[in-house]
């Protein structure tokens, strides 16, 4: 249909005002599940320690009625004493003056959002750092303080991979020192098997873990195992059946596990974990400090400081040297 001559259109009109919707629509992955799943303790010192202990081995000796103890006594072993260092992480903002008496869409107080981005930001942050198989660094003047991750911890009870032209190893166990990863030619693909023997000897260690985390890739490799607990979804007769296709339970011979996928996280990894046995050691919370202005802009840091406490290692368990694809 044609448009009669001379009506004037938008496409002629000028100063027709701009559509911009007040939601800032973002999706960046948020979720930190180490920091969700265990508890936080204040520390009061950039080196924080703690206390581990063991029982005796079994003894089945019999005793006869009235055995006197004499000179032989159990022994007694003392306990061990291990620590991390605090792992100072910031990032910052800085923002024009000018900013605060202009209307802006989808937010009334720039820098007030760009604070709270930087908030979840370093959390992010310190969740790739605490998953990480990083060794504790002690700093110096000109050296920065670096917490052990949980790569560094996992010793007594971890599975990796040999064959490969570097084979993997176990790290000391104290974050002292970093677990040897396996050269690309010796990971191997997840299986049901490494994940078996990761709780068997968590268990045989006294370990309870309840928390299997993992990055997406091998999340995936684990919803195919057969020790996944069945899920069925009742629908309504006049709804359509939900296909339910991963799972989030594993059922083990000693103990079920509750699958949880960490994008931070090395893809290469799987941890084994007792929420129980490790926290996240706080000096300085999360915090926004302002910074000396110098110009027509306001500055802010958003900056803490925390490392991460393995209570007891041979607690946890966990599968590493995966394939990542």
């Amino acid at each position: 249909m044609a448009i009669t001559t001379n009506t004037f259109t938008s496409f002629d009109a000028k100063g027709i005002r701009e559509q911009l919707s007040d939601v800032i629509s973002s999706i960046s992955p948020e979720e930190v599940p180490l920091q969700s799943n265990i508890g936080s303790v204040n520390v009061s010192n950039t080196y924080f320690e703690w206390q581990t202990d063991s029982l005796n081995s079994t003894d089945k000796t019999a005793r006869a009625d009235g055995d006197n103890v004499g000179d032989t006594y159990d022994s007694t072993s003392a306990t061990t004493r291990v620590g991390n260092y605090t792992h100072i992480l910031r990032r910052t903002a800085i923002v024009a003056d000018n900013l605060s008496d202009q209307s802006l869409a989808g937010r009334s107080d720039e820098m007030a959002m760009q604070v709270a981005k930087r908030g979840r930001e370093l959390r992010r942050d310190y969740e790739a750092v605490f998953t990480d198989n990083n060794a504790q660094v002690a700093g110096n003047s000109s050296t920065p303080r670096e917490t052990a991750g949980l790569g560094a911890w996992i010793a007594t009870n971890d599975v990796f991979q040999t064959g490969g032209t570097t084979d993997g190893a176990s790290p000391t166990g104290d974050g002292t020192d970093a677990r040897t990863d396996s050269s690309a030619d010796g990971q191997a693909a997840f299986t049901e098997t490494m994940l078996k023997t990761a709780m068997q000897n968590a268990y045989t260690s006294g370990g309870k873990p309840s928390i299997l985390m993992t990055g997406p890739f091998n999340k995936t490799k684990v919803s195919g195992f057969a020790g996944i607990a069945a899920q069925r979804y009742m629908a309504p007769s006049d709804a359509p059946t939900t296909i339910i296709g991963a799972a989030d339970v594993y059922l083990s011979d000693f103990g079920s596990l509750t699958t949880v996928v960490n994008l931070f996280q090395r893809e290469r990894d799987a941890f084994l974990l007792d929420p129980e046995l490790a926290e996240i050691a706080v000096l300085r919370p999360i915090q926004t400090v302002d910074l000396a202005k110098t110009g027509d802009a306001t500055r802010k840091m958003v900056i803490g400081e925390m490392g991460l406490q393995v209570t007891n290692e041979a607690g946890h368990s966990g599968v590493f040297d995966l394939t990542t694809s």
